[in-house]
């Protein structure tokens, strides 16, 4: 550390100078820290709003996928929530079964499920396990244009 006179033989100020080799290596935090708060705030915020954002009204489009090539099987539910597969009444514990029969015969199978507006959301679901489980992939939900 060095000394300075003053005029009247007092120390004026002393400093230290930095004759060694050390580098500051202190990251100052505190705007992280500002930043990661407000990013906690506008997310506790928006989230409840997504929720709550969707409103849906199916199951009329006016996009049409096009036709496959290949025959696909039709999985039907009507109104009264009652299965069809390939227009014959199935009962819903049978389907997940006829399904992996037909894949076993082409493991390139695509299906169709086609359900009726006044159907229970939860019919859909059934239908839509059973084929999953069956392992077919490759699912089309017709909606009318």
């Amino acid at each position: 550390q060095q000394e300075w006179p003053c005029r009247s033989g007092g120390q004026l100020m002393s400093f230290s100078t930095q004759d060694s080799d050390e580098v500051l290596s202190e990251m100052n935090v505190t705007p992280l820290v500002d930043v990661m708060l407000v990013l906690l705030v506008v997310f506790i915020v928006t989230t409840p709003l997504m929720t709550n954002a969707i409103k849906v009204n199916l199951p009329k489009t006016d996009a049409v996928a096009p036709a496959e090539k290949k025959n696909p099987v039709v999985v039907s539910v009507d109104q009264d929530g009652k299965f069809y597969l390939a227009k014959s009444e199935i009962a819903p514990e049978l389907l997940e079964k006829s399904l992996q029969d037909e894949k076993a015969k082409d493991p390139e199978i695509r299906v169709q499920l086609q359900a009726d507006t006044a159907v229970n959301y939860g019919q859909v679901a059934k239908a839509m396990a059973s084929i999953e489980r069956s392992g077919i992939t490759k699912i089309s939900v017709m909606t009318a244009k």
